[in-house]
């Protein structure tokens, strides 16, 4: 079984931004992103949850969408069955739908919280310079960094003991 370590290298690999990057690079920020999850504060997401199913589309599965304007969670109860079906399959049957409802929501939260403040302490720690001049750098956005700390956010938020870069893996492998 793959570590979550090598999942959210292999998650930052998949991002066409990163084809020429080095495995070195790409491990670096994977750990700092998770390092990053594991020490951003556990909240209690204020926000409404709403349910409806269309999570599924043809190639896409999208367990939960944040829409900042009315502070809401729209979790579909569509992808969330097909997640639970995927688990159920693996044989874990540890994987409830009150958990994987809650990190679906814990994990839009987050991607909402990651901006201003939060967003420059990412880009800080991932350290990819994109621009120096002279003693001053620039830091740039990694394109993944945000997915990799929202699923380890909503891993620790949500008290499943997969962790949901295991279960997107598992979710991807349905695609081929």
């Amino acid at each position: 079984m793959s570590t979550d370590e090598d999942l959210a290298v292999a998650l930052l690999r998949a991002t066409p931004t990163h084809e020429n990057r080095t495995e070195e690079q790409l491990r670096s920020w994977a750990v700092a992103a998770l390092a990053f999850g594991d020490e951003l504060p556990l909240e209690d997401p204020d926000v409404t949850v709403v349910e409806e199913a269309n999570g599924v589309a043809e190639d896409v599965v999208t367990l939960a969408e944040y829409h900042a304007r009315t502070r809401t969670v729209t979790v579909h109860t569509d992808s969330l069955a097909l997640l639970a079906d995927v688990a159920a399959r693996k044989g874990w049957t540890d994987v409830t739908p009150a958990a994987l409802r809650a990190a679906a929501v814990a994990h839009e939260v987050v991607h909402h919280r990651l901006h201003g403040g939060l967003a420059r302490e990412l880009r800080h720690r991932l350290d990819h310079v994109v621009c120096r001049v002279g003693p001053l750098r620039v830091r740039g956005h990694v394109v993944g960094a945000d997915e990799v700390v929202a699923h380890r956010y909503a891993h620790r938020a949500s008290g499943l003991r997969r962790s949901p870069l295991q279960l997107s893996a598992a979710l991807a492998e349905l695609g081929g």
